[in-house]
């Protein structure tokens, strides 16, 4: 039976690649001249630091920036809340979600079940695995998923036959 998975990972390189270049762009800018604006990455969480909450999100635009030009999606991030460190230096913490949540997944399996096509969704962990009869049940699948999920960042992979 043709299976597939639904996933959402993101590249950790790719990450890294992307904070390197705002710590490269932060630190030739005029404006950010003199400050300790810099972003730092432990795994798939990134601090933000800046001297104030205006720089803090200006660094942030750039962050986005970078990911976005990496291919990274954007939409995967998870802003915490802006903590003043000492004085008037404030820092962030952004948290980058891999994986399906068991919500999600449960969600994903509700509406391929509404949907009333001829597919088994069954959730694995962190992966929700869609198998069906035909190939062509399994595009339409797709189809749908991407229809009703947008908020989101998923990624179809391990297509079998």
């Amino acid at each position: 039976m043709p299976t597939f998975d639904i996933v959402s990972e993101v590249d950790k390189q790719e990450i890294r690649n992307a904070v390197d270049q705002v710590n490269k762009e932060v630190n030739t800018r005029f404006d950010f001249k003199g400050s300790d604006a810099r972003v730092e990455q432990a795994d798939y969480q990134l601090t933000m630091f800046a001297d104030d909450e205006f720089k803090l999100e200006q660094v942030s635009d750039i962050l986005m920036v970078k990911l976005t030009k990496r291919n990274v999606d954007v939409r995967c991030l998870d802003k915490g809340q802006v903590d003043k460190i000492s004085c008037n230096k404030v820092k962030q913490v952004v948290t980058v979600k891999t994986g399906l949540e068991t919500e999600l997944a449960k969600k994903i399996v509700k509406y391929i079940k509404d949907s009333k096509l001829k597919v088994q969704a069954s959730i694995q962990g962190d992966v929700v695995r869609i198998s069906g009869a035909k190939k062509d049940v399994l595009q339409e699948t797709i189809q749908l998923i991407k229809k009703t999920i947008d908020n989101f960042p998923l990624q179809f992979q391990n297509f079998r036959d």
